[in-house]
Order: C-alpha cells, then sequence, then structure tokens
C-alpha cells in the first residue's frame, strides 16, 4: 500500500525538463529572434573567411606566376600575355603599359616617373581594396554579437525577476528556464564573436604581406618601364644555397732579416 502511494506521487510529480530548446521556447519571439541574428552573423562569417582565403591564395599563386613570367619574357606585353586575364598581376602590367602609352599624349609636361608612379599606385589601391571587402563584416560581427548576445541575457535575466515576483519566492522551477536562457545568449554571442575576430586578424595579416609583394612587384615594373628594360628582377635559383663568400688567405709571417 505504501509502495502504491510512493509510486502514485512519482507520477503526479511535475517533469521539468531545461534543455536548450526548452530554454528557447521559454524565451519565445525574442529569444527566436536574436538567435536567428546571431545564426545569420555566424554563417556570413564563415563565408567570408572561406571565400576570402581561396581569394587570398589564388593572388599568392598569381604572383608566383607573374615573377617567373616576368623574369623569362623579352617584354611587358609578353609578360602580360602568358598571365591569366583576371590575374591581378598582370592587371599592374597592363595600367603600367598604358600608362607609359598615355604619357606621351599629356599635352601638360609631366615627369614620367612620377606619371607611372601614380598609375601603379592607383591600380595596387584598387587590387588591396578588392581583397578587403567583407573585412569590415567580420569586425562588425566581432564588435557587435557579444552585445545582441548581452540583449538576450537582459531579457531572461528580465523574465526571471518577473516570475520571482509573482510566485512571491525565487524557487529553482520559476528562475531556471529564463536564466538558462540567459545564459546560452551570452554564450551564443561570444561564440560568434571569438571565430569573427580571429578570422580579422588572420586574412588582414594575409592581405598585409599581399600588398607588401604587389608593391614590390609594381616597383619592378616601374623600373623596367623607366630603363626600358634593362633593369629587371633576377631570378632565384631553386635547390642551390647561397655562395659563402672565400675565406681571406692566411697572412704569411714576416721574415726577420
Amino acid at each position: 500500500m505504501f509502495t502504491e502511494i510512493l509510486a502514485a506521487a512519482g507520477t503526479g510529480a511535475p517533469q521539468n525538463s531545461f534543455g536548450f530548446w526548452e530554454a528557447m521556447q521559454q524565451g519565445g519571439v525574442i529569444a527566436w529572434f536574436t538567435l536567428a541574428v546571431l545564426a545569420i552573423m555566424s554563417v556570413s562569417s564563415f563565408y567570408i573567411l572561406f571565400s576570402k582565403l581561396f581569394e587570398q591564395n589564388k593572388v599568392m599563386k598569381q604572383g608566383v606566376a607573374a615573377r617567373a613570367a616576368f623574369v623569362k619574357a623579352s617584354s611587358l606585353k609578353e609578360s602580360a600575355a602568358k598571365l591569366e586575364k583576371n590575374s591581378a598581376y598582370r592587371q599592374i602590367i597592363d595600367d603600367g603599359i598604358k600608362a607609359e602609352e598615355d604619357h606621351a599624349r599629356l599635352t601638360d609636361p609631366v615627369e614620367a616617373h612620377d606619371w607611372l608612379h601614380g598609375s601603379l599606385n592607383r591600380s595596387e589601391a584598387l587590387i588591396n581594396s578588392k581583397l578587403a571587402t567583407g573585412l569590415p563584416w567580420l569586425a562588425t560581427v566581432g564588435a557587435t554579437s557579444p552585445f545582441i548576445g548581452l540583449f538576450g541575457t537582459v531579457i531572461g535575466i528580465y523574465r526571471a525577476l518577473i516570475k520571482i515576483g509573482i510566485a512571491g519566492q525565487a524557487s529553482i522551477d520559476a528562475v531556471a528556464g529564463p536564466v538558462g536562457e540567459a545564459l546560452i545568449m551570452t554564450a551564443l554571442g561570444l561564440a560568434v564573436a571569438v571565430p569573427a575576430v580571429l578570422a580579422y586578424n588572420w586574412l588582414q595579416g594575409r592581405n598585409k604581406r599581399i600588398a607588401e609583394d604587389l608593391s614590390g612587384f609594381s616597383n619592378d615594373v616601374l623600373g623596367y618601364i623607366s630603363s626600358d628594360g634593362a633593369v629587371r628582377p633576377s631570378a632565384p635559383v631553386k635547390g642551390t644555397a647561397p655562395a659563402k663568400p672565400a675565406a681571406a688567405p692566411a697572412a704569411k709571417p714576416a721574415v726577420k732579416k
């Protein structure tokens, strides 16, 4: 008889579950809206990360091919013909050739070096600007997603306080759902922000290295044009170590007379 009473009491007790979906369901429209915003920000951040990585790797390979073609070709036009049409390095060569041709049409005398230097700098700036697209969004996500998560946290704590006021006492059953929702929103905001910040810094560093290589290649093109092809970069020989300077011969001892 006693065991039957215990079994009936066990079945009649409220069964509360405090999982992720249960907490979100208690949060209502605001919780689901905050979750949707954070999900969109996270997906877009990873899309930008992988797309920019693909683009950067492509430009780096174009740089290797451009230097090899530049060293072996007999003219800039021949170098450009060996590169892809959408190559960033071909754009620099084409802009340099066009700037050289346009300089002869100028009615106001301008120093050829300054004209070519400005044209090549403008070409570099356009390429760097294209590589930087999408990175401001990563910075925005990294800066704002913790506050969006904090917004959900504030709403969850507010709902917990309302339940405490209605119940008249702070019972675990009354506040576990809203507090759990608040903690989940805080964690989601940080989970979105940290990868976005890391991706932004990593991609910025790679863009800086690409910009330095573009600047060096642009300087080589400027030197080639200014010298009528006499100045060009030397191709490093693969698999060979730089020759060590020969040791100076030992001085012979002076012979005493």
